[in-house]
């Protein structure tokens, strides 16, 4: 039952959510970015979900499995979001440079952020983990903002963008 609660949960999160505004990659650049993870993101892409919800102050970035029975993978996303929140925090974003090349919109404004203009928050959730990056500086949100379409345009098999509802529970 739990199970079913859960993959429709995440049948809903596609369902409900307007289409993207974000243009998908081209396969290949598909392709390739999801090569290019598979040797950054230790997690299977096929049996998780990224949602990338942007936010007033940011954005939440959130990985969960398609099967909450899947505790390895659900270990896996916990491990990896623990890891690269640590080093986002020390303003290393070379991981997502890695996957998605140098030139990836936001990430050269990111990196260079002084340590305190961003709140990074990690924390577990039930079926995964999540991200949350908070700031008061309107070009570090843009920079997030435009970092989250990003992801979602390379990683459209596998990401969907999120909105304020889905939030509601994680609000301080």
């Amino acid at each position: 039952m739990k199970q079913l609660i859960t993959s429709l949960s995440v049948a809903l999160v596609f369902i409900a959510i307007p289409a993207q505004a974000v243009e998908k990659a081209s396969d290949d650049r598909l392709d390739q970015i999801a090569r290019r993870g598979s040797h950054v993101m230790p997690f299977n892409l096929e049996q998780t979900t990224h949602i990338f919800s942007k936010t007033d102050r940011g954005g939440l970035q959130q990985v969960i499995v398609k099967d909450s029975s899947n505790t390895e993978q659900i270990k896996l996303i916990r491990e990896h979001l623990s890891k690269i929140s640590k080093e986002f925090i020390q303003g290393d974003f070379s991981n997502p440079a890695r996957i998605h090349g140098e030139d990836m919109p936001g990430l050269a404004e990111l990196k260079t952020a002084k340590p305190d203009q961003i709140k990074i928050s990690y924390k577990e959730l039930p079926d995964g983990a999540e991200i949350d990056y908070s700031t008061d500086d309107p070009k570090l949100i843009e920079a997030i903002h435009q970092w989250f379409d990003a992801q979602l345009s390379d990683h459209a098999r596998h990401a969907v963008p999120g909105h304020p509802h889905h939030l509601m529970h994680h609000k301080p």
